[in-house]
């Protein structure tokens, strides 16, 4: 998993509240269990006029003009602006997948639906709660001004707006340390990956006979 440190990226704005993870990665996309290539159907019915399916070329489909992400301004935006409830419906971990796999790397919301929040962390995607009052001022402001940008900094736990303003928010210290290290659960669990060896190493002397049965 990439490390989060400090981020500094444009921002697009999803006026939109309660958005479900069906609008966020449809379920026929949902087939593929490999975590890889599901950015291009990302809002898939809010980004194209067509009907989308598996393993379709992108270039074949016809963008929605009207959707956000297909506005030239918001083009490579790596931070995602959004109203409450953001990420609500299924447990699908694919929705955290496609959003990342799209280039967003932070999310900002007053509030995510559980479930779609810790696999955010589990998938690298920093979700930030901030107060509804202040997500709407930042609303106002990437929308007055193209090219909108702001900085993230993960380790002093601060948004920084363009004018320099510092805006403080939560995360948890277990969550915060896997991101700045870069470590999913699998990455996580190999941090000891010398005590599995000799733990292995030591059963297998002691019960031989495990060697038989063991995958090689």
């Amino acid at each position: 998993m990439e490390k989060f440190t400090l981020l500094q990226g444009l921002v697009a704005p999803i006026d939109r509240e309660n958005v479900d993870t069906d609008a966020i990665i449809p379920k026929q996309f949902l087939k593929s269990i490999r975590k890889t290539g599901f950015g291009s159907n990302l809002f898939d019915e809010w980004r194209y006029l067509d009907v989308g399916y598996p393993g379709q070329d992108p270039a074949s489909r016809r963008p929605n003009p009207d959707f956000v992400l297909n506005q030239p301004r918001y083009t490579n935006a790596s931070i995602l602006l959004t109203r409450r409830n953001f990420g609500c419906g299924s447990s699908r971990e694919h929705a955290p997948w496609a959003l990342q796999q799209y280039g967003f790397r932070a999310l900002i919301a007053p509030s995510f639906a559980d479930i779609f929040f810790n696999n955010c962390f589990k998938n690298g995607l920093l979700p930030i709660v901030l107060p509804e009052t202040t997500v709407s001022r930042l609303f106002d402001a990437v929308n007055a001004l193209p090219g909108y940008r702001l900085s993230i900094d993960l380790e002093q736990q601060v948004v920084i707006t363009p004018q320099g303003e510092n805006i403080a928010f939560d995360v948890q210290p277990f969550r915060k340390y896997c991101l700045l290290n870069g470590f999913d659960d699998i990455g996580l669990t190999l941090r000891h990956k010398e005590k599995i060896r000799a733990f292995e190493a030591e059963r297998l002397a002691v019960k031989p006979w495990l060697a038989a049965t063991m995958p090689t």
